[in-house]
């Protein structure tokens, strides 16, 4: 856990392994020069940076007044968009851990000049950095032994990882209320979206569904939440027929979990939130092809993001009662696994069609909103989901996305997007659509052929809604895994959990 602590103390007197100074393109040859010159430091580094967001340049310190023996340099562009902040805590993130720095000053002082050419608040651009940096340090290692490295002669076993323990952002003086405001809420938000990423890394082998609801009992013990977890013997009783089928081939249960957070007043709406919990994703009968299914771990990053999410909302003290739904098991092939042409009866009462194994999410996913809006009537209903590759084919793997019956929710959620940089992009849901998931014996059949592959997969969730007019599907199959290669660090992103704090944070 990293330490984050506001100060308003000199530079000349905050001992750290490095001192960050971020600077905006147009300030290079005059505030950074200064600045330079104050505090005893070579200039002519500065010729080697060019002030864009993200760019980075270490500079030692000997011979300066600072107690600190590294300088990084870090661009924020024209420092007029809430992006170029994200790119560049990214960059001190990175920088930082190939440095090994375990203790890190952020020089803010600029904070107050920065929120007004933004548009935003000194607590907001806080919140941002505090955020990007701690989600930008992440690093997933809890399953490295070390003994490997010992035996090759290149380390001496398990050792501690050198890790960020300790942030310090510097602000003037009158900065100081809300930068720490800020900051607090953006340890919040970092840690609830890593706790996602965490879901995800953990192998099939190390997280089935029980591990899932065992998780989410130790969020809501964290946050104050209300959780229940239903066992398949429960699961059973409800008659949820969809989450059963893709059940039949484990040899671990499923379980059905309800995150409830309520606020302390009257909640100004009511929020479900539904996330698809597949543990580990064969494909079942329809067996995937094998290059790549070591990723199927990741098909509960949706129940990931709802967990985290519902933390981070309970922390921040939301005014909404918001409620979480995780549908989990893992889809194996065997002996008594559901077969293609099987025909089930959902929790809702109506029949499906199985006619792929591998759209077994949708089954799930038909269960938990059916049962959302049967007991809680919320307001407006969401649920994510690893849904289709067909998703990924239409959007690549930085965009999820989304679908929706309401306009103006849909506006909602791409804003969101927008400002969280998760982003999402609106796909139809026409009625034309119907026609291709159309069953000649049950009455629906839960995949649509080659076409429109994530849209037909939405429409077949659409008819779990029953008829509600406020609803989004968010098919987070893309952006909810990074692969070795990516942009970012391998493994889990903790997508969806940053958008849905920013959405229910907007609300109206």
């Amino acid at each position: 856990m990293t330490k984050v602590t506001v100060t308003k103390s000199s530079l000349k007197s905050l001992r750290s392994g490095l001192l960050v100074m971020p600077f905006a393109a147009k300030e290079l040859k005059k505030d950074a020069v200064k600045t330079f010159e104050t505090f005893g430091l070579d200039v002519a580094a500065l010729k080697d940076c060019n002030g864009k967001a993200g760019d980075s340049l270490v500079v030692y310190s000997g011979g300066s007044k600072l107690k600190t023996p590294r300088i990084l340099l870090v661009g924020l562009g024209n420092a007029s968009k809430i992006e170029d902040f994200r790119k560049s805590a990214f960059s001190i993130a990175h920088q930082a851990s190939s440095l090994k720095v375990q203790n890190l000053v952020l020089d803010c002082s600029s904070i107050a000049a920065w929120a007004r050419n933004t548009g935003e608040s000194v607590g907001s651009l806080s919140e941002l950095l505090v955020d990007a940096v701690l989600y930008g340090s992440y690093s997933f290692d809890r399953l490295k032994s070390g003994k490997a490295e010992k035996k090759r002669g290149k380390g001496k076993g398990r050792e501690e990882k050198i890790r960020l323990r300790e942030l310090k952002v510097r602000v003037n003086a009158g900065s100081v209320k809300e930068a720490t405001e800020g900051a607090g809420r953006g340890v919040i938000i970092a840690d609830a979206r890593n706790l996602a990423r965490d879901l995800v890394n953990l192998p099939g082998n190390l997280l089935n569904a029980e591990d899932i609801a065992d998780a989410a009992r130790k969020s809501a013990e964290k946050s104050g939440c209300k959780v229940r977890v239903f066992d398949k013997a429960e699961i059973e009783k409800l008659g949820m027929g969809g989450l059963l089928a893709v059940n039949k081939g484990s040899h671990s249960p499923p379980t059905f979990t309800i995150l409830d957070y309520e606020p302390e007043s009257e909640p100004v709406a009511t929020v479900a939130l539904v996330g698809k919990g597949v543990t580990f994703d064969s494909g079942g009968i329809s067996l995937k092809p094998a290059n790549g299914m070591d990723e199927m771990k990741s098909d509960m990053a949706g129940a990931a993001a709802v967990i985290g999410t519902i933390e981070a909302a309970a922390l921040l003290g939301l005014p909404l009662h918001i409620v979480g739904f995780i549908p989990a098991t893992d889809n194996m092939p065997g002996g008594a696994a559901q077969k293609p042409g099987d025909v089930i009866t959902t929790y809702s009462g109506i029949t499906v069609e199985v006619g792929n194994t591998d759209a077994e999410g949708r089954l799930i996913l038909a269960d938990a909103l059916a049962y959302a809006l049967k007991h809680y009537s919320p307001d407006a209903v969401i649920d994510l989901a690893t849904l289709t590759g067909a998703c990924i084919v239409a959007l690549g793997y930085s965009v999820a996305g989304l679908f929706s019956n309401n306009d103006r929710f849909a506006r909602e959620i791409y804003d969101a997007g927008k400002r969280s940089g998760e982003k999402v992009w609106r796909m139809p849901v026409w009625e034309e659509y119907d026609e291709l998931i159309k069953s000649e014996v049950a009455d629906v059949h839960n995949t649509g052929g080659k076409g429109a592959g994530s849209i037909t997969a939405a429409k077949f969730l659409e008819k779990f809604i029953e008829g509600h007019k406020t609803w989004a599907h968010i098919d987070i199959a893309g952006p909810s895994f990074s692969t070795k290669g990516g942009k970012t660090k391998q493994g889990g992103t903790g997508f969806g959990v940053r958008l849905l704090v920013d959405l229910l944070r907007a609300w109206r």
